[in-house]
């Protein structure tokens, strides 16, 4: 998780050096030849406050509860976070724009941490996913009303990409094994 947040900080810090030039590079909605911004996108961001640090808090916060699991979870769920969301953005998104920011991955991360229980069935994980809903739920709903300059397409297909990694990492669930018949 550090490894993320670092190279999102230092990804920032050049984007500001070089005059914020990479906040073209994006996701630019049904554009096949600006694809490759699916995979830029989460990393770049406007500016340091409040946009990175706004990402940065929850993003930490969640990602580290997904990590208790292990870095190869934290790893899986973000590449389909990524992947997955970035990709819904790139096909529903408006026309003409360039969507940045990690908050659709922050949008995984929660929507992750709240289906995991039901799909895995253990009453820690629902715990869990009952307290990201108590101390993020009002802002992640807020999120998605349209706002200027706030592409709730991101965050929708974010958190819509966290429940599919949630159904996808489930655990098997055990099945009672079948009687054997009796010998008699």
């Amino acid at each position: 998780m550090a490894g993320i947040i670092a190279l999102m900080w230092i990804v920032e810090a050049v984007n500001a050096l070089d005059g914020y030039r990479l906040d073209g590079d994006g996701i630019h909605p049904r554009d096949p030849g600006r694809l490759w911004g699916v995979l830029t996108a989460p990393f770049i961001h406007a500016n340091f406050v409040p946009h990175l640090l706004d990402n940065t808090i929850p993003l930490a916060f969640l990602g580290l509860i997904i990590a208790l699991r292990g870095a190869a979870l934290l790893a899986t769920v973000t590449a389909i976070v990524i992947v997955v969301g970035g990709l819904g953005t790139w096909a529903i998104g408006p026309s003409g724009t360039s969507t940045i920011g990690a908050s659709g991955v922050v949008f995984g991360y929660a929507a992750y941490l709240l289906a995991r229980g039901f799909f895995n069935r253990r009453a820690l994980e629902l715990l869990t996913g009952l307290l990201v809903g108590v101390l993020w739920g009002g802002a992640l709903l807020a999120s998605l009303v349209p706002h200027a300059g706030v592409s709730w397409q991101g965050h929708l297909c974010g958190g819509l990409a966290g429940v599919l990694a949630a159904y996808l990492l489930a655990r098997p669930r055990q099945r009672p094994a079948p009687a054997l018949p009796r010998a008699s």
